[in-house]
C-alpha cells in the first residue's frame, strides 16, 4: 500500500513539474507578444494604420508550430494562430538554429520588420496580398516580390516535422488564408504584419 501511495505522488509530483515547464515557456512567449502589442498598437496609431488588429509571425518559433498570430490590438487577445512557413534561404542559413535573415533579392530569405499589407491581386497562388517593408530590414520586400499568400503543403495544424519552405514569403495555408482575407478585406485601414524572431 505504501508503496503504491509513494509511486502515486511520484506520478502527481511528475506531472505538477511537467505541467509548470510548459506553462512557465508559454508565459515567456506570452509575455514576449505582450510586448510587442503594445508597440504595434503605438506604432499603428501614430502612423494611421489598422488599431483594431495586427497580424504578428514569431520566427524564433519552430515551423511545426503555431507561430502567426491575429492579435486584437484593443484587448491584447489572440484572436487566431496557424501555420506559416519561411524562406528556403533563411533555413539553409542557419546559425546555431537560428534562420538567417535578409533584405537582398534572389537571397530567398525571410526578412524581419513591420510590414503593412496592401491591395490583393492574382498571382502564381491565386488571390495574394501586396507587403510594404518598413524597416531597413525588410525595405526591399515590394521589389523581391515578397506577398502574403496560400499554398496547399502549408498544414493548418501543428506537426511533427518542419513543414514546406518558401522563397521568403510568408506562407500559410488555404484554410488560413481564406480567415486572412476576411480580417484584410473588411478592415477600414491598413492592417500592420509584424515578423520578429
Amino acid at each position: 500500500m505504501k508503496k503504491y501511495i509513494f509511486l502515486s505522488l511520484l506520478g502527481i509530483f511528475a506531472i505538477v513539474l511537467a505541467s509548470n515547464i510548459s506553462f512557465s515557456n508559454s508565459t515567456v512567449r506570452s509575455n514576449n507578444l505582450n510586448d510587442r502589442t503594445e508597440e504595434i498598437r503605438k506604432f499603428a496609431s501614430e502612423n494611421g494604420y489598422s488599431e483594431k488588429l495586427a497580424f504578428f509571425i514569431d520566427f524564433s518559433i519552430s515551423s511545426n508550430k503555431y507561430r502567426f498570430f491575429v492579435i486584437d490590438l484593443k484587448s491584447g487577445k489572440i484572436l487566431e494562430k496557424a501555420m506559416v512557413a519561411h524562406g528556403s534561404g533563411s533555413e539553409k542559413g542557419k546559425i546555431n538554429g537560428k534562420l538567417k535573415f535578409s533584405n537582398t533579392d534572389g537571397s530567398y530569405c525571410s526578412s524581419i520588420g513591420k510590414y503593412v499589407v496592401k491591395n490583393s491581386y492574382n498571382g502564381d497562388f491565386g488571390k495574394a496580398y501586396r507587403l510594404i517593408g518598413l524597416d531597413n530590414t525588410n525595405s526591399n520586400a515590394f521589389s523581391r516580390a515578397i506577398v502574403l499568400h496560400k499554398y496547399s503543403k502549408v498544414p493548418d495544424n501543428e506537426t511533427t516535422n518542419p513543414i514546406v519552405l518558401s522563397l521568403g514569403c510568408p506562407m500559410v495555408s488555404p484554410a488560413f488564408f481564406s480567415t486572412l482575407e476576411k480580417y484584410i478585406d473588411s478592415s477600414e485601414k491598413n492592417i500592420v504584419l509584424y515578423i520578429y524572431d
